[in-house]
């Protein structure tokens, strides 16, 4: 796949969030009268926007998502942030493309602020030259608006390519539907991760162009 811009998406794709999100989310739905003790159960709310996540797999209204949300940045803002691991092979990885001279970005729903702090923490800022995450108050909200802006980003530091270039040699790196899906919806490839927290079917179903199942075959995709 001969392409110039990397996005990364960051939960399941770069680190294991999974420990911090879910308990975050338990903590959000005990406040709301919830209790789930089984955090396997709260894996699908890994990846899309939590104000939905919530009204979708618990059935709450608007209002009371929006008191979910609130409560779960309570709690992940200084614990749950950093209840959470690089995967296996990634910084390798990273690193070897950055020498091959791939232009590297960050696209993930997780809020910016949060974003920045655990590529920082865990020493994964370096191999990113543009970073995006949604906003805390519902802007970017989706992933084809987070995909979007950083094209935007991209077109305004390579002045020297039109959007349609550009959009023709990016690609979204992630490990869910919705990468996938935005990905389609701004025009560019996608390249599907096994190793995150997608079901079986789900990014061969949502059409991912290509689908690798350690971030050692990043290398051999972006040969």
């Amino acid at each position: 796949m001969q392409k110039k811009y990397l996005l990364f998406d960051l939960d399941g794709t770069l680190t294991d969030s999974k420990l911090g999100i879910t308990r975050c989310v338990q903590y959000a739905l005990k406040s709301l009268g919830i209790d789930e003790p089984d955090l396997d159960k709260l894996e699908c709310y890994i990846g899309p926007p939590l104000i939905d996540s919530f009204q979708r797999y618990h059935g709450l209204s608007l209002e009371q998502a929006q008191i979910g949300v609130a409560k779960y940045r309570e709690r992940f803002r200084d614990t749950g942030i950093f209840e959470n691991e690089v995967i296996a092979g990634i910084p390798e990885v990273l690193e070897e493309l950055k020498k091959r001279g791939y232009v590297m970005a960050l696209a993930t729903s997780k809020p910016e602020e949060f974003a920045l702090r655990i590529t920082k923490h865990f020493h994964l800022a370096q191999y990113f030259e543009i970073e995006v995450g949604s906003g805390m108050n519902g802007e970017l909200k989706y992933k084809a608006d987070v995909i979007a802006e950083v094209l935007r980003r991209i077109a305004q530091k390579h002045p020297e390519q039109d959007m349609a270039e550009i959009e023709a040699d990016s690609v979204m790196i992630g490990d869910r539907v919705h990468d996938i899906e935005g990905a389609k919806k701004c025009k560019i490839e996608s390249v599907g991760v096994r190793f995150g927290f997608a079901k079986p079917g789900e990014l061969e179903e949502a059409g991912a162009d290509e689908i690798v199942a350690t971030p050692e075959e990043l290398l051999e995709v972006f040969g």
